[in-house]
């Protein structure tokens, strides 16, 4: 079973175990590999902790997070070990929950098909390419998929 509970200090090495190696996955899939950050870097520069994050705990073990606020949902990495076992369904169905009435949004990068399809799936829909750089790594440019929830 899949348990969901706020973010708490001591988890940051667990959530780090789910990011890297899940960020990993994401870059190569939108063929960015080079931009790569470790979660120390990235969560410091992107402001991961200036969203609510959540973890999920599958088996007593930390296996992966999202972080939202009230229209965003802005992270989401599950352990590559622990995927498709409805993990991040769970967290995304968690986030959408608890975020504000009204329109909700997320940014897929372009090549990450996995991600597109679970947010297809749970009833966004994609509005728009965007074309710019990549937060937290402007030296890298990216395409991303911005959808939207009603």
């Amino acid at each position: 079973m899949i348990a969901i509970r706020p973010y708490e200090p001591q988890d940051f090495s667990t959530i780090q175990a789910a990011h890297d190696p899940a960020r990993r996955q994401e870059l190569a899939n939108a063929g960015l590999e080079a931009a790569f950050l470790p979660l120390p870097v990235a969560a410091e520069r992107e402001g991961l902790f200036d969203y609510t994050v959540e973890v999920a705990v599958l088996n007593g073990q930390v296996v992966g997070f999202v972080a939202f606020t009230g229209e965003e949902l802005a992270w989401l990495y599950v352990r590559p070990d622990c995927q498709r076992q409805g993990v991040g369904t769970a967290l995304a169905k968690h986030a959408l929950a608890r975020m504000a009435p009204g329109p909700k949004t997320v940014e897929v990068l372009a090549g990450n098909e996995p991600a597109r399809q679970l947010y297809r799936r749970l009833g966004f829909v994609q509005e728009e390419l965007l074309h710019g750089q990549m937060p937290g790594n402007e030296r890298f440019s990216v395409t991303v998929y911005a959808m939207t929830m009603a």
